[in-house]
């Protein structure tokens, strides 16, 4: 029988998703965000006696070193917050039988960049970049670990807060982009799928009512080139800009990215939680929650 969810620990509730979780959450349970200092995850023995002193009922983790270039520069900090840190969640996950939340990421695929129809869960995971492969040993810690567990996969976010260390979004930085300079080079052999942390939060709230664990891909619907996503941006908003579509070699990265990483609901479908809309719609809302429409 499923324990009744009174009290969540949300960790990582000042970044982008974590901000809307955190609204959206705390309508309906009793809320625990510490900031950082009180609960770095790669404090590993002061997390375990943190969760063992408040003992939630289930804990978020939104916490990620999501940096693609300095996880490449960086990367035993990567495998400390995305693998080691999940495993230490999962231990003291199990040790009090409390159901954990892990977000992880599309870039766990890849790796096979022929590909042209969106990943399911099932399909084999094939990073191209450290953060991915990262993100996938904390997926694997967790389901080697716990038999309760959501482990959501999303793509692409964009959300009111912004995402902490890459200074805002998207959305704001083609708008930024657009009113210094009236032109942006965007590039266009990178598919994805934008994806709303509101509608991503609600989601995630809706999933944890349930008893169907397991991993989810949860993103909008449809698909996208970075550079089709800047132009519905600069459409819904109305920006007279330049928009020029290029390929990823004009912009040389230190990690490599997937060239499609695009994802199918397909579990969220099948228990009939799919809400989530079509990724140009989701923009419209935050552009008009945000106040640029």
């Amino acid at each position: 029988m499923m324990k009744e969810i009174k009290k969540i620990l949300l960790i990582g509730a000042d970044g982008q998703l974590g901000s809307d979780l955190k609204k959206v959450i705390g309508e309906s349970y009793e809320l625990l965000c510490p900031l950082i200092e009180e609960l770095d995850v790669t404090q590993f023995d002061k997390v375990k006696e943190y969760i063992r002193q408040n003992r939630p009922d289930l804990i978020i983790n939104t916490a990620a070193f999501h940096q693609t270039d300095e996880c490449e520069k960086d990367s035993p900090r990567s495998f400390l917050v995305n693998t080691f840190a999940v495993k230490n969640l999962a231990d003291v996950c199990k040790e009090l039988d409390i159901p954990l939340v892990n977000i992880s990421t599309d870039y766990i695929f890849g790796l096979d960049g022929e590909r042209k129809t969106p990943y399911i869960e099932q399909d084999l995971p094939a990073p191209v970049n450290i953060y991915g492969i990262s993100k996938l040993s904390g997926e694997y810690c967790i389901r080697y670990t716990l038999k309760k567990y959501f482990i959501i996969r999303p793509a692409a976010l964009f959300g009111i807060a912004g995402a902490r260390g890459k200074g805002g979004n998207f959305v704001e930085t083609m708008l930024k982009l657009a009113k210094e300079r009236g032109k942006v080079k965007v590039k266009n052999d990178e598919f994805t799928t934008p994806t709303y942390t509101k509608e991503l939060a609600e989601s995630i709230v809706r999933l944890i009512k349930t008893d169907k664990y397991g991993v989810y891909h949860i993103t909008s619907q449809g698909e996208c080139s970075w550079h089709e996503f800047a132009q519905k941006i600069f459409e819904l908003t109305n920006t007279k800009v330049s928009c020029q579509p290029v390929s990823s070699d004009e912009f040389p990265t230190i990690a490599k990215r997937p060239c499609y990483s695009v994802l199918d609901n397909k579990h969220l479908r099948e228990i009939g939680l799919d809400k989530m809309s079509y990724w140009g719609d989701a923009l419209k809302k935050y552009l008009k929650e945000k106040g640029h429409i």
